[in-house]
């Protein structure tokens, strides 16, 4: 395999993890922060302590605060800051690769959906990047916890972009004997299983605070699969991609995990804690809070049944507490499954 210049963009959990594979896979790989005292703890000490703990990272892994350095004859740029910061960064992008005079591909790795314009985030980044500067467009989705891929546990994604091509590109980058990886080409529906997901994993965090057992979790699972499946066919999404892995394997994943800052909010919530207290609490961008509340809006609009989103979005935004939201939900009209 040859190698392929990438630059990461956000050097949070996520990216460092993803940057870290690309790293072990013999690839040139430089990791922009905005922080340079991140960048020199990275070259430095091989640690990104306030993301990763102790866990070590390749030597061969560069990480610099200067994006014009860090997207210099890259041939892949991966995006992975938190859905509020996409825009912004992208447009920085597109300043220096006008610069550069340079063509990418672009590669998106977070899960989340912009308040009111209700866009994924590679809608976000396409919007902001020159057309002429981009060589093809995909997104990495699947269930992957930083923690899990950094300490090299088998980790399975998928690589999705209309053009397969594209797509096979990103698998040969970032496939090795711990992260396999596979195509799809289903670009909308395994971004908004990513991203819809988090709201599911609130609500499976506040039952297990809550001492609810197996029974909740998987009714809470299923239905919620469901829900997403839903409003992901009403954007034309093909119905598969929710049994995939950027589906109800993102979601197993999120739903059941510590390690999800989702679940761990959800965890607060049912312990009674404000959301306010929850953010102060967390340190680090819960996706799913503003997510809540988009997925809660494009269901109106689309005229999708979400009970379950709109359960959640009560909680965080009217005040209703996991009790009385489960209440209510258990109280719904029964219906044939599959409604």
């Amino acid at each position: 395999m040859s190698k392929t210049i990438v630059a990461v963009l956000g050097a949070g959990s996520w990216g460092t993890a993803l940057a870290n594979v690309v790293a072990e896979n013999g690839h040139d790989v430089r990791l922009w922060t905005h922080r340079a005292e991140q960048a020199d703890e990275i070259n430095n000490q091989h640690t990104n302590s306030k993301y990763m703990g102790d866990n070590p990272l390749n030597v061969k892994l560069v990480a610099t605060a200067d994006m014009q350095a860090a997207v210099l004859d890259a041939e892949i740029v991966l995006s992975v800051v938190p859905t509020q910061a996409t825009r912004q960064v992208a447009s920085q992008l597109n300043l220096v690769l006008q610069e550069l005079q340079q063509e990418v591909t672009i590669v998106g790795a977070t899960k989340g959906i912009e308040p009111e314009t209700y866009k994924l985030a590679v809608e976000m980044i396409t919007e902001e990047v020159d057309p002429a500067l981009v060589d093809g467009v995909a997104v990495i989705a699947g269930p992957s916890h930083a923690e899990g891929v950094i300490k090299h546990d088998p980790t399975l994604v998928t690589a999705v972009s209309e053009d397969l091509a594209i797509a096979e590109r990103v698998q040969e980058v970032f496939s090795n004997a711990t992260f396999r990886v596979y195509t799809n080409d289903d670009v909308i529906g395994s971004e908004l299983a990513g991203a819809l997901k988090n709201v599911v994993a609130i609500g499976a965090g506040a039952l297990d605070s809550l001492g609810y057992d197996a029974n909740a979790k998987a009714a809470l699972f299923t239905r919620g699969l469901a829900e997403i499946a839903r409003l992901g066919q009403a954007f034309g999404a093909d119905p598969i991609t929710f049994m995939g892995l950027a589906g109800v394997g993102d979601l197993f994943a999120t739903a059941t995990s510590v390690h999800s800052r989702n679940f761990r909010a959800g965890y607060q919530l049912g312990e009674g804690k404000s959301l306010a207290e929850v953010v102060a609490n967390m340190g680090m961008v819960i996706e799913g809070i503003s997510t809540t509340k988009v997925a809660y809006e494009l269901a109106q609009q689309k005229h999708v049944d979400m009970p379950i989103t709109e359960a959640i979005y009560q909680v965080l935004y009217e005040d209703v507490s996991p009790d009385d939201a489960i209440a209510k939900l258990m109280g719904r009209a029964v219906q044939k499954e599959g409604k």
